[in-house]
């Protein structure tokens, strides 16, 4: 095959007036910004469907002729002006940041993700974990956060899904013109293409950078497809999530190290580092390496500032989910940059990937890695708070399992990202504008009732109408590309009833998932769909992954069932889900159902999409579903249970989940009265808006991140490097200190000094403690009484702690004297000890050095 010997670019050719076309699709505001994306429609509504709503492409593909029509379409023409004025206040207007920290100065948080879900033309996600961090950019966009997205593109991107007459999933690639999508290359003095490199083995790796602005935050994506590379290399980033185990820490290799070396490189100085899964755990070798060379820091002390300025967010509830290398892989890639650049020793290093002091891996874990260089650590919902803890309790020795130093912040959405445009009118008719820039604020969410219930149920219906239409369009295409018969394509205009209670599911098959878990009893599914007075119908979609054998077979059995005469035209699959499958099913399903096999759905996001559209949750008490279930705003399937025989747990769900359908769901949703209208469906749809709409958005979330993580982690970095790095300094030496003469503290005694030991419930029980500190001070511990019921005590929720105060300095003993009083709160037996826990003001919680007393 010939090569190209050079390249060139073209741009499309925009008469003078309508120049802001393009500046409107190269920020991706248009994304939740229904007006921008009329007006791209506007334009040609049959390129913009045939673009895959790609405004870049749309624009260098339209004929010049339709451009020279729509500079002279005096309605066109001020469209685009209130479009683009929209977009300029937007970038321009003071935001939530501006005028709560106006007064921080170069503040930043760099936001690492393997992949970002934007737009459906952007193919740089594969499901739940990208979209939440494209909404993630979205809404601190939106609330002025001083926040930069990194990430890897891929030429591929994931997968594209097809399946065959027998309902086998297959899978193909379609290559990425990057050229012609909505982002731009980053240029070196506004002139070459600006090229980094990492060191593999035996070589330089080269990577250029594109950039995606979406709203105020810039997304930088790395890319290897560069001539300097190999042809092997340049495809390291070809595929997201592809190859084997080598390519994946070459990505992540890429994406750590390479993206802390592009930040540096386009003179962005990383205050705050969140790592969103542990994919780019290796940014915190880079970051300590650069305090390194620039301070000329030990690792301990380089370790230190990283630690405080670094966040790591899981979502992987089961070890089997995270990154996992063996230690020789490792060795081969970053053997030289631990030994040259940090200047540790591979015992040093290696700790770095396991939690589990004091033993040796054959592995190196990146979420340990991540855990071990971020202060900061939290799940995704309250509930994946709790089994992260019990997934990692064996790493935290002597700490109550409640302490161990795993928070939460539950995941939301971007509201407007995923709103139809139709309930974006109504919500603006009777809620005002607010809910747009507050969408957290739940007094705007109470107006909902002033909506009335025919306009919000004849909305909702709409959306139903569009989500079958586009069902049968869609699978109309899937039989004509399958090669099916005349009849099939004919059927196919008729699947489906627009008047008819409506059930969407659509997600990873994963197999914990449990998709098909609603066919159990196929024969009772028969009878609740092919009701004729109450009928109800299934729109299914979702990927497995090309190496998930049982995820497709899933897929197969519930295409199978599809072609059955009792379901042909009542249960529908839909292929290849993306970002515009998921919007439609969204917008107009009644229902969302969710049947994870608890505890194994971090969070899930999906159903949290349905909420402002008029849809209703029915899920299994799992993930965001455990903290936003209650009887008033959706259903529920069991009761927070988790089996052991997993054959038993799906049929006693199965027939919760039919029993709920039958006597619950279907009956509400068909109770009509003389004026045709659900009411009191209606009114469940507005308490779930009312009551979830305010709290399951990236808004809150958001805000969440920037006051517990964000910010605090920001001020002790500054603590940290001011004055030439000296409070780091000291502390890495205090830390040492601590650790070398802990082993010397002792509890001489402790008593109640003759207090009597039955007291009333509004009484305070004193204790004091004699203790020896050996080479240790006051000022380095905390002396707790740690105390709590006698027969609750392994339960260490039901605990609680006093601070004791230092009575005396040093008697003759050498000996401190502490005392604390107990307040009697509740009757029955309870039991106390003392704890010590070492303590300094930078600590972000007292069991960062690994060390307890118990006495």
């Amino acid at each position: 095959m010939q090569k190209f010997l050079g390249t060139y670019n073209v741009i499309p050719s925009l008469p003078k007036n309508l120049e802001k076309l393009r500046e409107l699709a190269y920020n991706l505001h248009w994304t939740w910004n229904p007006h921008a994306r009329d007006l791209f429609r506007r334009l040609d509504r049959e390129l913009w469907d045939e673009t895959n709503h790609n405004p870049v492409m749309m624009i260098g593909s339209i004929s010049q002729e339709r451009l020279k029509e729509v500079s002279s379409d005096e309605g066109f023409l001020a469209h685009l002006s209130r479009v683009d004025s929209r977009l300029q206040q937007y970038l321009t207007e003071k935001t939530w940041f501006q005028k709560n920290y106006g007064e921080y100065e170069d503040f930043n948080i760099i936001y690492f993700s393997a992949e970002f879900g934007l737009t459906e033309c952007l193919q740089t996600y594969s499901g739940g974990l990208g979209v939440l961090a494209g909404d993630h950019l979205k809404a601190s966009s939106d609330l002025g956060i001083p926040l930069i997205g990194m990430g890897l593109l891929y030429k591929e991107g994931y997968f594209q899904q097809y399946l065959d007459s027998d309902g086998w999933q297959h899978e193909k690639s379609e290559m990425n013109d990057f050229n012609n999508l909505p982002m731009k290359l980053v240029l070196k003095d506004n002139t070459e293409p600006l090229i980094l490199s990492v060191s593999f083995p035996g070589r330089e790796v080269y990577f250029q950078v594109w950039k995606i602005q979406v709203g105020r935050v810039p997304l930088y994506l790395l890319d290897t497809n560069v001539q300097l590379n190999s042809d092997e290399d340049r495809r390291i980033t070809e595929t997201l999530y592809g190859g084997n185990v080598e390519t994946r820490i070459q990505q992540e290799i890429i994406l750590g190290i390479g993206g802390i070396r592009t930040l540096h490189a386009i003179d962005v100085k990383p205050l705050v580092c969140h790592m969103n899964e542990g994919h780019s755990a290796f940014l915190a070798l880079e970051r300590m390496r650069i305090l390194i060379e620039m301070f000329g820091l030990s690792f301990n002390e380089a370790k230190e500032i990283g630690y405080y300025s670094n966040i790591f967010t899981t979502h992987t509830p089961v070890p089997a989910g995270i990154d996992v290398f063996s230690n020789e892989l490792v060795e081969k890639y970053l053997g030289d940059y631990y030994r040259n650049e940090l200047k540790i020793t591979g015992k040093e290093f290696y700790a770095l990937g396991t939690i589990y002091k004091g033993k040796e891996s054959s592995v190196f874990n990146m979420a340990h890695l991540a855990m071990n260089s971020a202060g900061f650590i939290n799940g995704v919902s309250r509930l994946h708070s709790q089994i992260s803890k019990k997934m990692w309790v064996s790493a935290y020795k002597n700490v109550p399992f409640n302490e161990i130093p795993i928070g939460f912040v539950t995941n939301g959405i971007h509201t407007r990202s995923h709103l139809s445009r139709e309930m974006e009118e109504l919500l603006l008719q009777y809620v005002g504008e607010r809910w747009i820039s507050e969408p957290s604020d739940k007094s705007i969410w109470e107006r909902i009732d002033k909506i009335p219930d025919e306009e919000l149920w004849r909305t909702h219906e709409r959306r139903r109408e569009r989500l079958v239409a586009f069902a049968r369009q869609k699978l109309y295409s899937q039989i004509k590309k399958r090669g099916g018969s005349q009849e099939e394509l004919l059927e196919a205009a008729e699947i489906l009833d627009p008047t008819a209670l409506t059930i969407g599911f659509a997600r990873r098959f994963a197999t914990y998932k449990r998709a098909t878990l609603i066919f159990r009893d196929i024969d009772r599914l028969s009878d609740i769909v092919n009701d004729s007075t109450k009928p109800v119908q299934i729109i299914i979609a979702g990927k497995a992954h090309p190496k998930d054998e049982e995820g497709k077979r899933f897929i197969q059995e519930i295409y199978q069932i599809t072609k059955e005469e009792r379901f042909r035209r009542k249960v529908v699959f839909i292929e290849n889900y993306d970002i515009n499958v998921a919007r439609y099913l969204v917008e107009g399903c009644d229902i969302w159902l969710n049947n994870p096999r608890r505890p194994l759905e971090a969070s899930g996001t999906s159903g949290m999409k349905v909420i402002a559209n008029g849809g209703l949750n029915f899920s299994v008490l799992d993930g965001w579903w455990d903290e936003g279930f209650d009887p008033e705003v959706g259903w529920k399937i069991g009761n927070g249970e988790e089996y052991t025989d997993h054959d038993y747990q799906d049929e006693v769900e199965a027939r919760q989940l039919y029993n709920t359908l039958e006597t619950q769901i279907i009956p509400h949703f068909y109770e009509r009265g003389e004026d045709r209208l659900p009411r009191k469906w209606i009114t469940k749809v507005k308490n779930s808006m009312k009551k979830l709409g305010p709290i399951f958005n990236t808004h809150r979330m958001i805000w969440e991140y920037f006051e517990n993580y964000y910010k605090p982690s920001a001020e002790k970095r500054r603590v940290l490097v001011k004055n030439d790095c000296e409070s780091a300094k000291a502390l890495a030496a205090w830390k040492v200190m601590v650790r070398q003469n802990w082993h010397l503290i002792k509890v001489v005694s402790v008593n109640t000094n003759g207090y009597p030991t039955q007291i009333y419930v509004g009484d305070e029980f004193p204790v004091t403690a004699e203790i020896d500190l050996g080479a240790l001070s006051p000022d380095d511990v905390e002396i707790q009484i740690y105390y709590g019921p006698v027969e609750k005590q392994e339960n260490p929720q039901f605990n609680s702690t006093v601070v004791m105060i230092p009575e005396q300095r040093k008697n003759k003993s050498g000996n401190y004297k502490y005392s604390g009083k107990i307040a009697a709160k509740k009757s029955g037996q309870q039991g106390y000890t003392i704890r010590i826990l070492p303590m300094h003001p930078l600590m972000i919680h007292p069991f960062e050095l690994g060390i307890v007393y118990w006495a």
